[in-house]
């Protein structure tokens, strides 16, 4: 369901942060949620984009348009769980291809969270949208690999931070189009939304966020490379992006470049690049590594995901090219 917000500043107003007047005022929504209302575009004042830091000025304009997720209703439903780990604070799930984490418009039955909260019989509710209870990161529809979910409000919370100060690592294994000319590199460039697409990301510098994510060469092939990634920060679509923007795209991804021709720099590898395309049909991504300091104890657990079928027989293929 669509929101509008609408307002003029009032002269008691005068000078507050513009994330703090839409609070203030009324937006409903939660103050990280206004945040990243802000920074996406979704708020004008006088018709134009500012930053939350913005000081608002008497007789402002301000609008914002947006979608109500949280008037969403999660249903709980049964199905087949791949569950690493579970104790009374934390379950680690391994997601397959084709699950999307939590409901959203148009995917409101059959998401992981539903499924957890079946088994779970409750989740603590997430503090910026209640679609999301005991989600503590995501991972895309098509890419596999392990999730970490709080059971607790005190483990959402613990680990809420945990993520945010980046003390909680994730490692990814991938396979890329191209011969990477470095066997390890930081790669360092802000993500915000495609100006053209907004349902996509994009290397940009306007209302983007600082992204890095470290890779490292495990096996090169004849027109891909195998690679073993590290997010030190989360932004959506961070790998797929980042990798695209680098001149190497995730084989087989649909939305950045990992189905395009454009990948192969010889006509005589038209035959391989067809091949690689019936062997996989989504981005050969899979989140394999999660570590975390538990959230009661302290202690440190480390958890490792097995490849899926898919990005092994990928693997087996270009192996056999050598």
């Amino acid at each position: 369901m669509k929101k509008e917000f609408n307002r003029i500043v009032s002269e008691k107003m005068w000078g507050k942060r513009l994330d703090h007047y839409l609070l203030l005022s009324g937006i409903g929504v939660s103050r990280n949620r206004t945040h990243k209302l802000i920074e996406g575009g979704a708020v004008l004042v006088n018709m134009k984009k500012t930053k939350p830091s913005y000081r608002v000025k008497p007789g402002d304009n301000i609008k914002a348009n947006f979608e109500i997720e949280d008037e969403l209703k999660i249903t709980a439903e049964p199905m087949k769980l791949a569950i690493v780990y579970e104790d009374n604070e934390v379950i680690v799930v391994n997601k397959p291809t084709g699950m999307i984490v939590h409901p959203a418009r148009g995917h409101s039955h059959g998401t992981l969270v539903q499924g957890l909260l079946y088994h779970c019989r409750n989740l603590p509710p997430h503090p910026d949208s209640k679609i999301r209870p005991g989600v503590i990161h995501r991972l895309d529809k098509d890419t596999t690999g392990l999730l970490l979910f709080a059971k607790t409000d005190d483990a959402l919370s613990n680990l809420g931070m945990a993520i945010e100060a980046r003390k909680i690592s994730r490692e990814y294994l991938s396979v890329a189009w191209g011969n990477f000319p470095q066997d390890k590199e930081m790669i360092e460039a802000p993500i915000g939304r495609n100006s053209l697409d907004r349902k996509k990301m994009a290397v940009t510098p306007f209302s983007a966020k600082t992204a890095a994510t470290g890779f490292e060469v495990k096996e090169r092939y004849k027109i891909a490379t195998y690679l073993k990634l590290k997010l030190l920060t989360g932004r959506t679509h961070q790998i797929r992006v980042h990798l695209q923007h680098y001149g190497h795209p995730v084989v087989g991804d649909p939305d950045y470049g990992g189905r395009s021709k454009s990948v192969i720099t010889k006509q005589t590898d038209l035959p391989i690049f067809k091949k690689i395309l019936t062997i996989i049909d989504r981005q050969a991504l899979l989140a394999y590594k999660l570590g975390f300091n538990h959230p009661r104890t302290g202690k440190y657990l480390e958890f490792t995901a097995p490849l899926p079928k898919d990005i092994s027989d990928l693997l087996v293929f270009l192996r056999s090219l050598c």
